[in-house]
């Protein structure tokens, strides 16, 4: 192929350069699958997964039923923390591959009918960016130190942070750097690792160079941006102290009033954005990475001139219980079509307990903390799993967009016994074992139920341990299984599809009990049982169950129910 055929087929807008109607574009309706890179699939055999081996197993995604794909970071990193520390955002990472196997990727997947959307983290770079360099050599007040919170220190030689923000990984969010005499300098803020430093947005050459990072991306053909911390970005004026809930999650999405947390003025930086993407055809999309405590303050993120889509973590975050389910399914619904934008729906991702583990827990998991062999609360794997498989029999019905993390299809629950030497998750270390962090919903995926890594790749290298008990969950051991959980999400996919259910409306319906789900969605009856009592089926044909039924629902399932044809 020719540089010019490779340069038209990068850039041709996927699946045409048509105007689509408003109110019917893709991302409306579409179920987006994340692919956490470094463990999906590995074709070099390295232990971590790469983008040729994304490519090989876009067969298995088409089959499954999937609109698009949505990529965790694969660009230029230390990966200090597994990609979110960025130091190229116009490359790929070595480990991952080259600009030329994103190029095939992306060609293979559009070919087949999916989408891809992109990670971008705006928040902070790397400590080993090329700016951040130059920021350490250069003096204070300098241009270089402009683009990033460099801040003097309190006390009578700065030898106090400039304030009392903690990190989101634990420890203090401030980190003392030593000038080129050799003195103790200035302070810089990372709200997440060390290695991480933010961005300080107010800086117009910070906003510049990421247009330029937005239409890198563009041109080469991507339909779309999941934005990490899109909460963040801005700080509130004067960076006053500011003492988290000990209880609340990580990210900030139960509280208020966070100063380093959803100010107005991050909304500036996405209504620019916006015109970018508008200038694009094809309905390229911006979804939000916004922690916030309410879906009506969420909503916000998605106005008419802002973002496409954001996560929709208030329903993520709410418990196995029928009145509580209910309850942000109705606010949602609410809120987001309130701004001109749809719901979006998700159960896991790559920052939280996988939800096969998550809602069988009995004490108090705040997000980011993780769970090991000693936290409190420990699951009953058949309950996570029944409640894990209702819960997506239930969220696939809702109109909006739906999000799936890689492996829930498989029903993997969350990876608990790994040991301390192997973890890398660096709220690990920088809680000196106190948080067991993210590893546990990151283990690299199970392909097949026998050969090395469980066909992750052919050298059986892993980054980290995957358990004994993957073999039985792999997919091919699933694969045209009745009443595995692969087919049930092929059943759900399918359906949901066929009957439009992700443009429909909700219609809740009386009669099931306090315990229970129930709505109707086209011609289709919803009724997930989140008790421990028997509900009574709906008339009609069963066109999808998470569990076996009769003429009763029994505990921890859900059914979809259509009318007589």
């Amino acid at each position: 192929m020719t540089s010019a055929e490779t340069a038209e087929r990068i850039a041709a807008p996927f699946p045409s350069a048509e105007p689509t109607p408003a109110g019917s574009e893709w991302w409306r309706t579409a179920v987006i699958y994340q692919i956490y890179p470094r463990s999906f699939a590995d074709a070099s055999g390295d232990g971590i997964g790469d983008l040729p081996g994304i490519t090989s197993r876009l067969d298995d995604l088409q089959s499954l039923g999937i609109d698009a794909i949505w990529l965790s970071p694969f660009q230029r990193s230390p990966q200090k923390d597994a990609g979110y520390d960025v130091s190229d955002y116009c490359d790929v990472d070595p480990l991952f591959g080259t600009l030329g196997d994103f190029d095939d990727m992306l060609a293979a997947a559009h070919a087949r009918g999916i989408r891809v959307i992109v990670d971008l983290v705006p928040n902070h770079s790397s400590d080993q960016h090329e700016w951040f360099q130059e920021a350490l050599a250069a003096a204070p007040g300098s241009a270089e130190r402009a683009r990033y919170m460099f801040r003097d220190g309190k006390g009578e030689r700065g030898e106090l942070p400039p304030n009392n923000w903690e990190s989101v990984f634990g420890g203090p969010a401030w980190t003392r750097v030593v000038e080129a005499d050799g003195a103790p300098g200035q302070w810089y803020l990372h709200l997440f690792d060390s290695s991480q430093p933010d961005f300080d947005w107010s800086n117009e050459v910070v906003r510049d160079e990421f247009r330029r990072v937005l239409r890198f991306w563009l041109d080469r053909g991507v339909d779309g941006f999941r934005v990490d911390v899109a909460h963040g970005l801005m700080k509130a004026e004067g960076l006053p102290d500011y003492i988290p809930d000990p209880e609340a999650g990580s990210m900030g999405g139960e509280e208020e009033n966070v100063p380093y947390w959803g100010q107005d003025a991050v909304h500036e930086v996405y209504r620019d954005w916006r015109k970018i993407l508008e200038e694009y055809p094809g309905d390229r999309a911006l979804a939000a990475e916004a922690w916030l405590p309410t879906a009506e303050r969420t909503a916000e993120w998605v106005r008419p001139d802002e973002m496409h889509q954001a996560f929709n973590f208030p329903y993520l975050q709410t418990e196995w219980d029928a009145a509580d389910l209910r309850a942000v399914i109705d606010l949602s619904l609410r809120a987001f079509p309130g701004v001109g934008a749809p719901s979006t729906w998700v159960l896991s991702n790559h920052d939280v307990v996988r939800h096969a583990t998550r809602l069988a827990l009995t004490a108090e998991n705040p997000q980011g903390h993780g769970i090991g062999p000693d936290s409190p609360g420990q699951p009953i794997p058949e309950v996570g799993r029944a409640r894990a498989r209702a819960a997506t029999t239930l969220m696939l019905a809702l109109p909006g967009s739906a999000y799936l993390y890689q492996g829930e299809e498989l029903g993997l629950p969350e990876v608990i016994d790994i040991p301390g030497e192997a973890r890398q998750d660096p709220t690990w270390f920088r809680t000196n074992g106190e948080r067991y962090g993210r590893d546990g919903c990151r283990v690299p995926l199970p392909w097949s139920a026998e050969g090395p890594a469980y066909g992750f790749n052919d050298s059986g290298a892993s980054w980290l341990p995957q358990p004994a008990e993957w073999a039985e969950l792999a997919r091919d051991a699933q694969r045209g299984v009745a009443g595995s959980t692969l087919e049930l999400y092929r059943t759900l996919l399918a359906e949901r599809r066929a009957r439009s259910l992700g443009a429909g409306s909700l219609e809740w319906l009386e009669g099931y009990g306090v315990d229970a789900v129930a709505f109707r969605n086209g011609n289709v009856t919803v009724v997930a049982n989140t008790g421990s009592r028997p509900v009574a089926l709906p008339s009609g044909i069963v066109i999808a169950s998470s569990g076996p039924v009769t003429d009763v629902i029994p505990a921890d399932t859900a059914v979809w129910v259509a009318d007589p044809r």
